[in-house]
């Protein structure tokens, strides 16, 4: 295989952040259009709604897999993916916990506001496995993607990269055991293994990382990994969960092998690169204070599209200017100090 160019290699990264936007996009108008009306009632109901829109979480599971397992191999110490996925994660989720919790709480949200203990044990990112409530209620998918990225650490960390797809394949085929004792047998097997494998989840991650093995390696050992991974992963979604799981694996995979081989020129479109870009702020902010936003509206009479625009172009300024001013400039601020002082120790 041919040596990529920096330029193709660019549209690549792009196409892949722009899908991460439009699967953040595809979340938000879900909770606007759809959640919010079966939770608190819309009267009338909007024009448009968008029911299915809640599959972008397993969108980004998929490109999760890939972004990790290609950060990682480019990765040299352990500590540097550390620092690297906390100054990604942590800024912009700590201030989004502030943010949603006052505004919830001056504007209302029947049935969703936490107290000041359980906002502050949120900031762990973990805390309901503590059995600890959401400030906001998407934040159950970063303690997903938190572990995920535990797992493939200490994969890292044991020098088993190479052999990600035995790890996957071990993964997939307990996911089936799971299953089978609890279908066949009546048997429930320890749920908290499942939880900390995030085996409900794992056939999502497992195919990023086999669309990452079949665009970036070239040998044929990695192109056969990558095959059979796609394969079980598919094929374990159709047994578990249904037909329709299987298929939406297979487009959404499809998905993002087309944008990591940058065969999606309209995700350069400047929209789509902006919507990947504000795509972390945006799916942390929208939903609960969206949702106030709406029900206050709708108090005041306001019709129900309109209410929804207000929302969107709300969430949308907000992403904007957290990126902009909060997520991006931390995280280079983490970054530069940590390569400083890892120089100055050398």
């Amino acid at each position: 295989m041919p040596v990529l160019g920096e330029k193709t290699r660019a549209n690549r990264l792009v196409e892949i952040d722009a899908l991460r936007g439009v699967a953040a996009v595809s979340v938000v108008l879900f909770h606007y259009t759809t959640r919010f009306g079966q939770l608190f009632g819309a009267d009338p109901p909007p024009t448009i709604s968008f029911p299915e829109g809640h599959y972008g979480v397993n969108l980004f599971f998929i490109i999760s897999g890939f972004v990790i397992f290609m950060t990682l191999e480019k990765t040299a110490r352990p500590m540097d993916f550390v620092v690297s996925r906390f100054s990604r994660l942590f800024p912009a989720y700590w201030l989004a916990i502030a943010l949603t919790f006052a505004v919830t709480h001056l504007l209302g949200l029947p049935g969703k506001l936490v107290d000041v203990d359980a906002a502050f044990a949120n900031l762990v990112m973990i805390h309901s496995l503590f059995h600890v409530p959401h400030v906001d209620g998407v934040y159950w998918t970063l303690e997903v993607e938190l572990l995920f990225y535990c797992g493939m650490l200490c994969l890292f960390r044991l020098q088993l990269l190479q052999r990600v797809h035995l790890f996957l394949l071990g993964l997939l085929a307990a996911r089936l055991l799971y299953f089978v004792f609890e279908r066949k047998f009546a048997i429930e097997l320890p749920w908290t293994i499942y939880r900390l494998l995030i085996l409900q989840y794992i056939p999502w991650f497992a195919l990023g990382i086999a669309i990452y093995l079949a665009t970036h390696r070239s040998d044929m050992e990695s192109r056969r990994a990558a095959a059979i991974t796609a394969t079980c992963a598919t094929v374990t979604l159709l047994l578990i969960d249904s037909l329709f799981f299987a298929s939406l694996a297979v487009v959404l995979a499809s998905a993002v092998f087309l944008a990591a081989n940058g065969r999606i020129r309209l995700l350069r479109h400047r929209i789509f690169v902006w919507l990947g870009a504000i795509s972390y702020p945006l799916y942390l902010l929208h939903e609960n204070i969206g949702w106030s936003l709406q029900l206050r509206l709708g108090e005041l009479r306001v019709p129900t599209d309109l209410a929804i625009l207000a929302a969107l172009a709300c969430s949308l300024a907000l992403a904007t200017a957290v990126t902009r001013w909060v997520e991006q400039p931390a995280m280079r601020w983490i970054r530069t100090r940590y390569r400083k002082r890892r120089a100055t120790c050398q």
